[in-house]
C-alpha cells in the first residue's frame, strides 16, 4: 500500500554523547519531546543516547539545542550529531526503548550526593521513605561505583540483587515521576538494609542500627561505616582519647584526619570558608575541601590535623551519613534543622589498614577491620569499585573553570569519588592508550578517543593488596569503556609494580608499551588537561624520580614538547644519607648539607637523639648516599636545620609544617646571596644552587621566620631560574607540576612572579600536581610518540 507522507514532517536520529547514561537524561528528552509533539524514540546504548524524532522542522531544531542547555543538573552533554532520516507517519508518539548494544563510547556518570527532594522524603514521617538510608532519584546517588558495565541498566549495577516492588515499579515505569528510569531505585520494602555488627560477630545487633550507631560513636568508639566506594572509619571528632585510640589503631599518629560536619552553618563554626569554598563543600560531588583552621578549632578538635594551619572538611552526602547527625539532632521533622550550627562533628577517614587499600566488601571488613573498629555499621549492596573520597584545594591565584565559583580555581590532591570517571577533554583524537602512572599516589589513565579518563586514587604500591587493586582497576577501566589499549605506557622505573604490570599486559595484548621519565609525565599532564600546543618550559618541582642517567631526579627544568623532552637544568644535588630513608628522617639530610657546607662538627649537637656519627661516616666516605636534584628533599633538609621535625611520620609531613609556620610568620623577602646560578654550557645545564640559603637557615634560631626565608629564597631562585631559560629559549608558556607544587606559598608566589615577568604559567588543577597526575601525562606522551611512529 501507498504511504503518503506529511510534506511538512521531517525526521532525524541524533546521536547525544558525554555523560548522559544514569543522569536521568532519558526521561528528560521523552517529556521534552512529548511537551512539543513530538513522536519517537529515545534509548541508551554502548555509545551514549540515540534519539529518532520527527516533526515540523523549526520545532525539531528547537528540541537539537535545547538538548544540551536543559539537560538534567548531571547530565554533561559533549556532543549532539544528527542524522537526517525518513520520516514514519506511523509513530503516534514518543517511547523510551530497551537499551541497545553496540560498541561503548560513553561513560558512566560519578556518585553525587543526595539531592534536595530525597532529603526532604527522608525526614518526612509521612513519607514511605522515611528514615531510609538508601533513597535516591534521576538527580543523585550511587552511579560509577555499582556498575558493572554499559549501558546503564539496573541489571548492570548492584542493585540487579534488589527487585523493585510494586510501588517502586510504578515510580519507575511514570515518565511524571522522579525516579523514572532511576535504576538504584529502591525502598524499605525491596531495596538494600542496614545491619551493625561486633567486628568478630556474625550476628546482627538487634537494636535500631543508626540509633546503636549514634551511641556507640558518643561513647568514644570507633565505627566502620559502609558508604558508597568503600569504608570509612569515624568516630566523635571532639573525644580526643578516641581520635588518639584510631591514630593508634591505624598506625597513623600525625598524619591529618578528614572531619564531617551537618551543614555548612557548623563548618563555618570552626573554619574560614569563602564562597568559593562553601560552594565547592556544598556541590553534588562533595569532596574534601582544605579550609584554613578558626581560631578555636585545635582546642574544640584536638589531634585532627596536629601542626598545620588547614584541615579537610566535608558535608554528609549519603542518607546514613545524614540520618546519623538527624539522630544526633533528636530526629527533627524537615529539613529546617540543617539551617543551624549542629555540635557533632565527625572524624570520617578511610576504612584501611595501614599503606593498604580501601575495603569496600563485608566479608573483607570483617577481616581486615576487626582490630580497628569497635563496631561495623555494614548494608547488602556490593560496591563494584573502590573509590575514595576526593581532596581539593580552591586557590584564589588560580583561573576558575567554566563549572566552577568565581573568585578561585580548584586544584585536586586527590581525585576521585564525585569526579571518577568524568573524563578530561583531548584536542586530538588518537589510540587508544592505558597508562599505568606512578608508583606513590597511584592512578591509572585510560585515552580513548578525545578523551582521558583518570581513574579513581588507588595509593601506594608498596604491598599486595594495594598492587592487587591497580590490577582491579585497570581491568575495571578497560571493560567499563569497552576498550583494548593499542598501546601502555608506564615510569621508566623498572623495579615499580606499575611497571611491570603494564609491561605483563603489553605483553598479553601484543602491544607497544612505552616507557616515560617521570618528570616529563608531570609536566605533559599540565599540557594534556590545558590542551597546549608546541613548546613549554617546564618545572618539575617534585620528590623523587628516576632520571635518564640513573640518577634520582626532582628539581629540574625541562623543554617540553609533546613526545619530546630536554633537560635544561636542575637544582644542584643533595646527598641522600641511607638511601631512601633520608626521604622519611630529615635530620639526615640537614647532616647531609653541613656536611657539604663543611660544618659537620655541628650535627652531634643538633641532633642529640639521633645516630649521626654513622651517617657522617657514610658522608665522609661518600658510601650510601647516592645524590638527588630533589626538590622535596630540599624542603627537609630545612626543616632539619630548623629543628621542626626529625623523622617524619607520613609523606610531605616536613614540607606541610614548614609551609605552616611560613604562612603564621607572613610575607618576607628573600635573603641577600640566597642562591645562585651556575651556567655550564659544556654540558648544556643550568643549575640552582641552593646551598647559601640552607647555610643562612643553619644560623637562623627563629624557626618560623627561617621558614618564611626559606619560601622567599626558593620563590626568588626559581624564578630567576626560569625567566633567564624563557629569555634564552623565546618560549613563553611556563608548565609547573610535581609534588612540591601543593605548597600554597611557592606554587603561588611563582604564579605571581613569573606573570610579572610575561610569561604565561599553567598549572595542574583537575589533574593532581602530585603523582597522581603522572597516568595522565603518560598516555599525553604515549599518544604523541605513537602518532610520529618512535617509541
Amino acid at each position: 500500500m501507498l504511504m503518503i507522507v506529511d510534506p511538512t514532517c521531517v525526521a532525524r536520529r541524533l546521536r547525544v554523547r558525554g555523560v548522559v547514561q544514569g543522569v536521568g537524561f532519558r526521561p528528560f528528552v521523552y517529556r521534552f519531546a512529548r511537551k512539543l509533539g513530538l513522536t519517537g524514540w529515545v534509548r541508551n546504548d554502548g555509545a551514549g543516547v540515540e534519539i529518532e524524532i520527527q516533526g515540523g522542522e523549526a520545532i525539531l531544531d528547537a528540541f537539537t539545542l535545547c538538548l544540551a542547555s536543559e539537560a538534567p543538573p548531571l547530565a554533561r552533554v559533549d556532543s549532539v550529531e544528527p542524522e537526517v532520516i525518513a520520516p514514519d507517519l506511523a509513530r503516534t508518539e514518543f517511547l523510551i526503548l530497551p537499551s541497545a548494544d553496540g560498541a561503548v563510547a560513553t561513560a558512566i556518570g560519578p556518585d553525587t550526593a543526595i539531592c534536595p527532594s530525597c532529603l526532604g522524603e527522608l525526614f518526612d514521617p509521612d513519607d514511605r521513605r522515611w528514615r531510609y538510608a538508601f533513597i535516591n532519584c534521576t538527580n543523585c546517588g550511587p552511579r560509577y561505583t555499582i556498575t558493572r558495565r554499559l549501558p546503564y541498566d539496573r541489571a548492570n549495577t548492584s542493585m540487579a540483587a534488589f527487585p523493585q516492588c510494586p510501588h517502586c515499579e510504578a515510580e519507575y515505569a511514570f515518565p511524571g515521576d522522579r525516579r523514572f528510569h532511576a535504576e538504584p531505585n529502591a525502598c524499605p520494602v525491596c531495596g538494600p538494609q542496614l545491619s551493625l555488627y561486633e567486628p568478630h560477630g556474625v550476628q546482627a545487633l538487634a537494636r535500631d542500627p543508626v540509633a546503636e550507631t549514634l551511641r556507640r560513636l558518643q561513647l568514644g568508639e570507633i565505627v566502620a561505616l559502609k558508604g558508597l566506594g568503600g569504608f570509612h572509619l569515624a568516630c566523635d571528632a571532639a573525644d580526643g582519647d578516641a581520635v588518639l585510640r584510631l591514630r593508634v589503631r591505624k598506625r597513623r599518629p600525625h598524619k591529618p584526619l578528614a572531619l564531617m560536619f551537618a551543614n555548612l552553618a557548623s563548618v563555618k563554626r570552626w573554619a574560614r570558608v569563602s564562597e568559593a569554598e562553601a560552594a565547592a563543600l556544598e556541590s553534588p560531588e562533595r569532596p574534601i575541601v582544605l579550609l584554613e583552621k578558626g581560631l578555636e578549632f585545635d582546642q574544640a578538635f584536638p589531634g585532627i590535623a596536629p601542626g598545620l594551619d588547614e584541615v579537610g572538611v566535608m558535608l554528609p552526602y549519603t542518607p546514613l551519613q545524614y540520618l546519623l547527625f538527624h539522630e544526633a539532632a533528636g530526629r527533627p521533622t524537615g529539613t529546617a534543622w540543617l539551617a543551624d550550627v549542629q555540635p557533632l562533628g565527625l572524624v570520617m577517614t578511610s576504612a584501611n589498614p595501614h599503606g593498604e587499600p580501601l575495603v569496600k566488601d563485608n566479608d573483607e571488613a570483617f577481616e581486615r577491620l576487626a582490630d580497628i573498629a569497635d563496631v561495623l555499621l555494614m548494608h547488602d549492596r556490593d560496591i563494584v569499585v573502590r573509590c575514595d573520597d576526593s581532596v581539593l584545594r580552591l586557590r584564589p591565584d588560580l583561573p576558575a573553570g567554566p563549572h566552577e565559583a568565581a573568585g578561585a580555581g580548584i586544584q585536586f590532591m586527590r581525585r576521585a569519588r564525585g569526579f571518577t570517571p568524568l573524563s578530561l577533554p583531548l584536542p586530538d583524537d588518537g589510540p587508544a592508550v592505558l597508562a599505568f602512572g606512578a608508583h606513590l599516589k597511584a592512578t591509572l589513565c585510560l585515552a580513548r578517543g578525545r578523551e582521558a579518563f583518570l581513574s579513581q586514587h588507588i595509593g601506594g604500591l608498596d604491598n599486595p593488596a594495594a598492587c592487587a587493586a591497580l590490577d582491579e582497576v585497570a581491568e575495571h577501566l578497560q571493560s567499563i569503556l569497552s576498550v583494548q589499549p593499542a598501546a601502555v605506557a608506564h615510569d621508566a622505573h623498572p623495579d615499580y609494580y606499575s611497571t611491570q604490570a603494564a609491561l605483563a599486559l603489553a605483553e598479553r595484548l601484543d602491544i607497544p608499551a612505552i616507557a616515560v621519565q617521570h618528570h616529563h609525565a608531570h609536566l605533559a599532564a599540565v599540557c594534556a588537561e590545558h590542551r597546549l600546543e608546541g613548546p613549554v618550559l617546564g618545572l618539575a618541582a617534585d620528590g623523587v624520580g628516576l632520571g635518564t642517567d640513573g640518577m634520582p631526579w626532582g628539581g629540574e627544568l625541562l623543554y617540553v614538547d609533546g613526545a619530546e623532552f630536554r633537560r635544561l637544568g636542575h637544582l644542584s644535588p643533595l646527598p641522600l644519607p641511607g638511601g631512601d630513608r633520608a626521604a622519611r628522617e630529615p635530620w639526615r639530610m640537614a647532616c647531609g648539607v653541613l656536611h657539604a657546607l663543611g660544618r659537620s662538627d655541628e650535627a652531634a649537637r643538633r641532633f642529640p637523639d639521633q645516630a649521626v656519627e654513622p651517617v657522617l661516616a657514610m658522608l665522609q666516605k661518600g658510601t650510601r648516599c647516592p645524590p638527588t636534584t630533589s626538590l622535596g628533599r630540599w624542603f627537609d633538609a630545612a626543616v632539619g636545620l630548623l629543628g621542626i621535625c626529625d623523622t617524619m611520620t607520613f609523606e610531605g609531613q616536613a614540607a606541610m609544617l614548614l609551609e605552616t609556620l611560613a604562612r603564621a610568620f607572613g610575607d618576607c623577602l628573600a635573603l641577600p646571596g640566597s642562591y645562585y646560578i651556575d651556567e655550564r654550557p659544556e654540558a648544556g645545564l643550568s643549575v640552582l644552587n641552593l646551598y647559601p640559603l640552607l647555610n643562612q637557615l643553619a644560623d637562623e634560631g627563629d624557626a618560623a621566620r627561617g621558614a618564611a626565608h626559606f619560601h622567599a629564597g626558593l620563590v626568588d631562585g626559581l624564578t630567576q631560574w626560569l625567566g633567564d631559560a624563557a629569555l634564552a629559549t623565546g618560549i613563553r608558556q611556563v608548565a609547573l607540576s610535581g609534588g612540591c607544587l601543593h605548597n600554597r606559598l611557592l606554587a603561588a608566589g611563582l604564579r605571581v612572579r613569573l606573570q610579572a615577568r610575561g610569561l604565561k604559567v599553567f598549572e595542574a588543577q583537575h589533574a593532581p600536581p602530585g603523582d597522581g597526575g603522572v597516568a595522565l601525562g603518560q598516555a599525553w606522551v604515549a599518544r604523541a610518540q605513537l602518532a610520529r611512529g618512535v617509541w
